[in-house]
């Protein structure tokens, strides 16, 4: 069931590409509180209309209710849609919108897409948390500062695209060169009905260098090895593999987790690369001749090899522990134009989650074909 709560705009409040955060005061008189309104949805509400809002996960306290969901605009019909677009994304949800994707035989792109069987070589580069999104773009730069970055955004977590402040700003730094939204979710530069056209259009449309592939903010775990949604990272690393890619699996580490489960190799990485994975993939670490490499190094070096290799191996999958430079790193993403967070957690408080996302990105980049 969900949460229907009414109220009037009072305010804007700071906002982003593709997102208008709004100040609401409910007709209830019990206050006022933030909401976020996607113009592509509902066109963009102005101080003095009434709104209907979804307050199901801000009243619940849940990860992603940090603010309210503007549903429809009670006094103002927006605009209607442009006719061009006919793939339908949040299907058969109340708020399905109408796309032109990538492979959309209306589409401009359409005959690229067609013709495509392959991304040649392209490294795609995949994590199963948002966070790691700047730290992947940092490590790319780092190692190739000119390169051309696609972001596939799936939908394993927040489907609107432009919920993403991160990749928003990392577009506006022209650090990204495109953002697809793939499967159900929406709103990116490029719309794509699969993954793997997705992949296709970053190659053959963006000309991306380099991919990266993560769900959106906003994931949803159980506790449990399989109740994750960033096992999805599986099928990204599939989809690599079968056009031509050179897929990339970033390790999910912390240092500073109170999750047992999550502390050093996160067990996720575990389930996800040692049981559920079914093609060979290169797995960044820090070097041992590094000077920075100590035993909590060496202890998820173990770790990978003792839940990730050796499982694989056992299925006949040879995945690749692959040692990457980590010199200059920390200075890269220390210059990263947004804040690094992951879990709550800072670049200073948790160092080593960003540091093997970053390696992920320096190993993708170095294996992408220049030229």
């Amino acid at each position: 069931m969900l949460q229907w709560e009414r109220g009037r705009v009072s305010a804007a409040r700071a906002s982003w590409h593709g997102v208008e955060r709004l100040e609401v005061e409910l007709e209830d008189g019990s206050g006022t509180l933030t909401a976020i309104a996607y113009p592509e949805l509902t066109g963009t509400p102005a101080p003095g209309e009434r709104v209907l809002l979804n307050t199901n996960a801000l009243r619940r306290q849940l990860g992603t209710g940090g603010d309210a969901m503007v549903v429809a605009r009670l006094d103002v019909m927006p605009a209607a849609p442009p006719t061009s677009g006919h793939m339908v994304k949040a299907r058969y949800t109340p708020m399905q919108t109408l796309v032109t994707a990538l492979d959309d035989p209306a589409g401009e792109h359409y005959e690229t897409l067609r013709e495509a069987e392959d991304i040649g070589g392209m490294p795609v580069v995949v994590a199963d948390l948002h966070s790691s999104l700047p730290a992947l773009v940092a490590g790319i730069r780092a190692t190739w500062r000119g390169a051309r970055i696609a972001y596939v955004h799936t939908d394993g977590a927040a489907l609107p695209a432009a919920y993403s402040r991160t990749a928003a700003r990392l577009r506006k730094a022209e650090l990204l060169s495109a953002v697809i939204s793939a499967g159900q979710s929406f709103g990116g530069d490029h719309e794509a009905v699969t993954v793997h056209s997705a992949l296709l259009g970053a190659k053959h449309v963006v000309r991306a260098d380099v991919t990266i592939v993560v769900q959106g903010p906003g994931n949803l775990g159980t506790g449990t090895p399989w109740g994750f949604s960033g096992v999805q990272a599986v099928e990204a690393l599939h989809a690599a593999a079968v056009l031509g890619g050179v897929p990339v699996a970033t390790l999910r580490v912390s240092g500073a987790d109170d999750r047992e489960r999550h502390r050093g190799l996160s067990h996720h990485s575990s389930t996800t690369y040692g049981r559920a994975l079914l093609t060979p993939v290169r797995l960044p670490v820090l070097p041992r001749n590094d000077h920075r490499y100590n035993g909590f190094h060496a202890s998820v070096r173990k770790q990978v090899k003792s839940t990730i290799l050796k499982p694989a191996a056992k299925r006949g999958i040879a995945h690749e522990l692959t040692e990457v430079d980590a010199k200059g790193l920390r200075d890269a993403l220390e210059e990263m134009p947004v804040r690094m967070t992951t879990m709550g957690r800072t670049l200073a408080e948790d160092p080593a989650a960003f540091q093997y996302a970053a390696l992920a990105g320096r190993c993708a980049a170095s294996l992408a074909p220049r030229g």
